[in-house]
Order: C-alpha cells, then structure tokens, then sequence
C-alpha cells in the first residue's frame, strides 16, 4: 500500500510537469495552428538562462526565474519572428513550416551545448521535506502541482475576461474569420508565443531545481507537451493540464511493474489509446 501511495504522488508530480508544458505548448498550437518543435529547446534554454542568473550572476533564485520566464517569452517571440511569420507571409506549406520548426530545435539544442556545455547545471535553493505516512514530498514538488492550477486558472481568466484572450479564442475557432472581424493576427500570434514559452519556463525553474538542467532535455519536454495536448483536446487549456496528468499517472502506475526505461512507450500507449477512443482528446475548447 505504500508503494502504491507513493507511485501515486509521483504520478501527480510528474503530470504536474507535463501539464505545465501542455498547457504552454497547446496554446501557441491550438491558437497558431504551428507545430511548435522548438518549443523544447526554448524550454531547455530558459533553464540554463534561470542557471546562469541564479548561480552565475548571484540572482534570487525566484528574481531568477520571473526573469527567466520573461527572456523565454522574448525567445519565444523572436522565434516567429524569425522564422515562422516569413514563412507564413509567403503561404508555406504547413509541410515547410513543419521542417523549419525542427530545423529550429536541432540548432537551438546545439546552440545551448555550445554556450553553456553539455555538463549537467544545477542550482541549491532550500524547499522544505513532508512525509504523508511513509511517503516522502518536497516542497520543489508540491510546488509543481501549484503552479499548475494557478497557471491555469489565470490563463482561462485571460481568455476569458480580457480583449486579447477573446481575440485568442477567436483565432483557435477560426483564424480566418478572425481576419475579417479585424483581429491583429500576426500581433496575438506573437503574445501567444510570447506567453507560452514564459509558462514552459515555469516548468523548466522547477525541473532545474529538481533534476538539474541538460542540453537535451527539450526532447522529452516537447514529445510530452504534445502527448498532452491531444489526449487532452487541441484548444483546451483543462485537456491539457489532465492530459498531463493521466500520462503522469499511467507512467508511475506502470513503473510498478515496468522498468523505467520504459516510460515513453507507456505515454504513447496512452496517446494511442486516446486517438483510438476519442480522436478530438479528452475534453474540447477552453
């Protein structure tokens, strides 16, 4: 039974993650339509900038991450500036704009071994340890499952309540009609990049205190984010957050009895099993 309690905290930490990244990464995809594959990279190198802030220049760790989530929205921003909006401007094919989106990780992955090395970079900050029964948490995890449902609750009041959020929600239903009841499209896809790339560096503040920060770590971040996002349901906010959390428990479920190398063959069990029963995911809209 503890093992059992146990797998199932880690499986709500996890999908916390998972959530966060969904919930970033479902945004610029079910508002822009882009597949966003450097979205990983991006995530990978708001830690190492978070890093560098907190241990290198001597940043608060948490001064350190607001500024972090603020460089990733620039970077976020610059990237479909640079290279998604001329392609768009010129009617691509999704097709091309597909390849230079994963042009754009493999240089970006590359960039970050180049700057800051391919050693893995961790930072100290001091969390607090609770025990639930013979189960164990750390303050950095109950954290992750925090900032989830606040990340959540502010961006659906966003949408919701704000002339950019329905201008948001009008682009995912219909990019085109949104162009002609004047929406500024060029100018919400950027906040759109802009904002989920700063919640992707929410994720990567607490996976740099938790596991430390590796070059490579935009892979599993971006295959994850997109797990999420349609087993979820491409436009919601909540599909997302419980995309990532039904990944996040079916892995740990399955870690009692899978080795752990196994774990991504079990999310793309779940993907393909949410694709088979309900094509359009789990939940539909914001």
């Amino acid at each position: 039974m503890d093992l059992l309690i146990q797998l199932l905290i880690t499986g709500l930490i996890n999908g916390s993650h998972y959530a966060l990244l969904g919930i970033g990464f479902g945004l610029i995809f079910g508002t822009t339509g882009i597949v966003h594959f450097a979205y990983g990279p991006l995530f990978a190198a708001s830690a190492y900038l978070i890093w560098w802030l907190a241990a290198m220049a001597g940043v608060p760790f948490l001064a350190a991450a607001v500024i972090g989530a603020a460089l990733a929205a620039l970077l976020g921003i610059l990237s479909y500036l640079a290279v998604y909006r001329p392609l768009l401007r010129r009617r691509s094919p999704p097709f091309v704009v597909l390849v230079s989106s994963l042009g754009l990780f493999v240089i970006v992955s590359n960039l970050i071994g180049i700057v800051f090395g391919t050693d893995a970079k961790t930072v100290e900050v001091a969390y607090g340890i609770y025990f639930l029964g013979d189960s164990v948490i750390t303050g950095v995890q109950v954290s992750q499952m925090v900032a989830v449902v606040a990340v959540a609750l502010l961006l659906l009041a966003f949408l919701r309540f704000t002339r950019y959020g329905n201008a948001i929600r009008a682009m995912a239903d219909n990019m085109q009609m949104a162009r002609v009841i004047g929406v500024r499209t060029e100018r919400v896809t950027m906040l759109v990049f802009g904002l989920g790339s700063a919640i992707s560096a929410i994720a990567a503040a607490h996976i740099l205190v938790r596991d430390g920060a590796l070059p490579g770590m935009g892979f599993l971040a971006v295959f994850y984010a997109f797990v999420c996002v349609v087993v979820g349901g491409v436009g919601s906010i909540w599909g997302a957050a419980l995309g990532g959390i039904l990944v996040g428990m079916v892995e740990s479920a399955g870690m009692w009895k899978i080795p752990t190398e196994w774990q991504s063959t079990i999310a793309f069990v779940v993907l393909f099993a949410v694709i088979l029963w309900r094509p359009t995911g789990l939940l539909k809209g914001a």
